[in-house]
């Protein structure tokens, strides 16, 4: 990868190694969390997701047949616990109606069927859409978030205010289109962020210093 980009993943990727991100036992877990994980940190998912494992209830039809107000009493940890239960029901409606409740079947739908899909889904964005895509259907597309963004823009490779599809293009044009290195790569993007480019930055010991 000669590349800016794949410079910038080389250097992460000899400075951070592999993260193993998404963590979760099933795709359903997985998608779960892409959900829950909007506006909070991931340590609060794991609480929320924790809640429903303990009581046997992750599964989509235990879900599908919760209302919303037991849903939100059991994913409390995550924030917004309102807001997100009726996003997650509405996603396990589309789940149930569209794949019978499989996200095997999902995943055998080709990429951009699949997107627009669940771009359709009330609640459920871009960044929500494309974490389930790759994280737990395991197909090449690259996931934009404030952190990618971040990064990017501070070493004037896009500017911040680009649109997604701006950001993904980039990834498209620069990069092979492979399910394990957007997975990495992502996952490497958030360490940095978490680390070093944070909203104040930590430059000195920066593995991308000089770049």
């Amino acid at each position: 990868m000669k590349n800016k980009l794949g410079k910038i993943y080389i250097k992460l990727y000899k400075s951070f190694g592999q993260q193993h991100w998404w963590p979760g036992d099933t795709p359903f877990e997985v998608a779960v969390g892409a959900i829950l994980t909007q506006n909070t940190n991931w340590g609060n998912v794991e609480k929320a997701i924790a809640n429903l494992k303990n009581s046997d209830r992750l599964t989509p039809e235990d879900i599908d047949s919760m209302t919303v107000e037991e849903l939100a009493s059991q994913i409390r940890p995550a924030g917004y616990f309102n807001v997100k239960a009726k996003r997650l029901k509405h996603f396990i409606a589309f789940l149930m109606g569209q794949y019978s409740g499989s996200m095997k079947k999902m995943k055998k739908e080709k990429l951009p069927a699949i997107r627009e899909n669940l771009l359709s889904v009330n609640g459920i964005g871009p960044e929500t859409a494309d974490s389930i895509i790759l994280y737990a259907l395991e197909k090449p597309v690259f996931v934009i978030d404030a952190y990618t963004k971040r990064v990017l823009s501070r070493h004037n490779i896009l500017d911040h205010g680009a649109s997604y599809d701006e950001f993904q293009q980039l990834f498209r044009s620069e990069l092979e289109e492979d399910v394990r290195l957007f997975n990495e790569y992502h996952a490497l993007f958030v360490r940095l962020a978490k680390e070093n480019c944070r909203t104040r930055p930590q430059c000195v010991g920066c593995p991308l210093e000089g770049i």
